[in-house]
């Protein structure tokens, strides 16, 4: 069975070393890091919220404040800065049907609404 949002073997022999919780380092050791990354990838790949994880991931209470954790102490941008030096760009595409922006995030000058004095201003 392939499991559709699961990290490949390749990255995560990359990013093993760079993660906290594992045997030989100082505090509590994680039960399995490589399982908490990839509910954290089904996370963000399926658009879900942290509720909605899969039981197979544990605690979504757990899960979240882990993560949180983590990004704290920068070790999801020391995997990001690891896993980007090889980013295989070849498919890499933008398209205007993505990345949208409003209206008004263009710059242009602000157009107010031109009030008129009421009748009973005009009277005074």
């Amino acid at each position: 069975m392939i499991r559709r949002y699961a990290l490949r073997d390749d990255p995560w022999e990359r990013i093993q070393d760079r993660l906290s919780g594992r045997p030989e380092t100082v505090g509590v050791t994680a039960r399995d890091n490589r399982l908490f990354v990839e509910a954290v990838l089904y996370r963000y790949r399926s658009g879900s919220a942290w509720r909605d994880l899969p039981a197979r991931f544990g605690d979504w209470k757990n899960v979240h404040r882990r993560f949180g954790r983590w990004a704290e102490r920068g070790v999801w941008a020391a995997v990001f800065n690891d896993l980007a030096g090889d980013a295989d760009n070849d498919y890499a595409m933008i398209d205007s049907t993505i990345v949208r922006a409003h209206q008004h995030s263009a710059g242009a000058k602000k157009k107010r609404a031109k009030t008129r004095p009421s009748a009973e201003a005009k009277a005074d």
